[in-house]
């Protein structure tokens, strides 16, 4: 907020003027890169299943919409469908020579290393730490088969209590696999009563009560309901001090935070790529393996599920049957990449390494996220909705989730949609809105703030 009053008595607008928005806007050094993505217009998005507009079409269906859903699914960049094109194009030309030779250099024997090397500096590892596979709840069990070793009292996995669906399944059903009882091996990290959001200080005291009984901390980076971004280097710090391996599950952190997963000492983490990411709808996944895990003799290196994938490409076609790991992360890969999926992952990450990577972004959301809870509070107020994330930027990513009355919930979703101002409902009354950095406006936030003010 500072900053934002700092541009405010700079510019001599106030912040609840549309034109502060415009003027953000106008000094954003990042505006460019909304021309890098297919923006839905409000048409597209309000249409019937049958495509066409619900009322038949108004003044302004031809506008884009306002498009605030980055948490569940990136828009679509534009070098994404050419780079998925330039792979048809190979596949209509070559066959199966594009393994091998390739136009564009992108020989897809070796894609994930290229998607590797551009996906490393988003999560803060090292190219080889980094690999691409699968989709994520998949590449949760892959981690879990190498990292979970219950024995002795050390039996639990450490999960939160408001965990997304999938990962307690994954931590439930690898507890039963392994023997155990889920009631007694599936530890829940509970928010204290009548808070939303988890302290830090109350996991990391959980920790030092329970930590010899856990042999898993697998947390979110980001919580998907409150979107309260936890504080993974002093969590690992403290979990790995009792013994504890640490996973995390970016879905909702990775190219939305800034993260250092090798400095941190994270021991493994998955995330799908399909919400910041921009990859698509149902995007290849991606993880992570600390490199003191990569050689033979390290505990997840020798219990990791192998497939072909996994074996050095240098002898892999000799067809040995005797695996022979691959350098790094790339050992636990079990399957060759899915190139189409993989190359609008590649055309994606192109548009973040022209943005600058996430130094930017982040400057950039820390004040798209400022901007829409100044708004929120000062046009909404907070008699009729209330913000259950963090309000310091450190907790937080590019997601405010807003309480309404249930009553309330149903018109301002409704409203919402509407418009073409696309948000992502939870019920029974919570809605989540993300101004994600790469292509949302300052404006964009302005008009999503109007239409609840409105409704209200």
């Amino acid at each position: 907020m500072n900053t934002l009053q700092t541009i405010a008595r700079e510019t001599g607008l106030g912040l609840d003027d549309a034109a502060f928005a415009a003027a953000m806007d106008a000094r954003d050094p990042l505006r460019g890169m909304r021309d890098e993505f297919a923006m839905p217009t409000v048409a597209q998005v309000t249409a019937d299943d049958s495509g066409d507009s619900g009322d038949g079409g108004s003044a302004g269906d031809g506008e884009p919409c306002t498009y605030l859903c980055g948490n569940s699914l990136g828009l679509m960049p534009l070098a994404a469908r050419r780079a998925v094109d330039e792979e048809m194009d190979m596949w209509a030309q070559r066959g199966v020579v594009g393994h091998h030779r390739h136009a564009q250099g992108r020989a897809w024997i070796a894609y994930r290393t290229r998607v590797a090397e551009l996906m490393a500096p988003l999560v803060g590892a090292q190219a080889d730490e980094v690999g691409v596979m699968n989709t994520l709840t998949v590449n949760v069990h892959l981690m879990l088969a190498a990292f979970y070793r219950p024995q002795g009292r050390r039996t639990r996995i450490l999960i939160e209590a408001r965990a997304f669906p999938s990962d307690h399944y994954a931590a439930e059903s690898q507890v039963r696999w392994h023997g155990g009882d889920p009631a007694a091996d599936v530890m829940l990290a509970t928010p204290r009563p009548g808070e939303d959001t988890l302290r830090t200080d109350d996991v990391l005291q959980l920790l030092a009560d329970h930590g010899d009984t856990i042999a898993v901390v697998m947390l979110s980076g980001v919580q998907y309901y409150t979107g309260q971004a936890f504080d993974m280097p002093r969590i690992t710090a403290a979990a790995q001090a009792q013994g504890c391996v640490v996973g995390w599950d970016l879905a909702h952190a990775a190219g939305n935070l800034e993260l250092a997963l090798h400095d941190w000492g994270v021991d493994f983490a998955c995330w799908c790529t399909y919400k910041y990411i921009n990859s698509g709808p149902g995007g290849i996944g991606a993880f992570f393996v600390h490199s003191r895990h990569h050689d033979a003799g390290a505990a997840a290196a020798d219990r990791r599920l192998t497939g072909w994938w996994g074996h050095r490409a240098e002898t892999r076609f000799q067809m040995t049957n005797r695996f022979e790991p691959a350098v790094g992360a790339a050992a636990f890969e079990v399957s060759n990449t899915p190139i189409l999926p993989a190359a609008a992952l590649l055309g994606s990450l192109e548009v973040f390494a022209r943005a600058g990577g996430m130094g930017p972004l982040r400057a950039k959301s820390e004040l798209l996220t400022a901007y829409l809870e100044h708004l929120l509070h000062e046009r909404v107020g907070a008699k009729r909705m209330r913000i259950i994330t963090p309000s310091d930027p450190t907790q937080r990513g590019a997601q405010l989730s807003v309480v309404f009355s249930e009553a309330d919930f149903a018109r301002v979703f409704a409203a919402l949609s509407a418009a073409g101002v696309v948000c992502d409902e939870r019920k029974p009354n919570c809605i989540r809105i993300a101004p994600a950095p790469l292509y949302n406006t300052f404006a964009d936030v302005w008009r999503c703030v109007e239409v609840i003010r409105d409704v209200l």
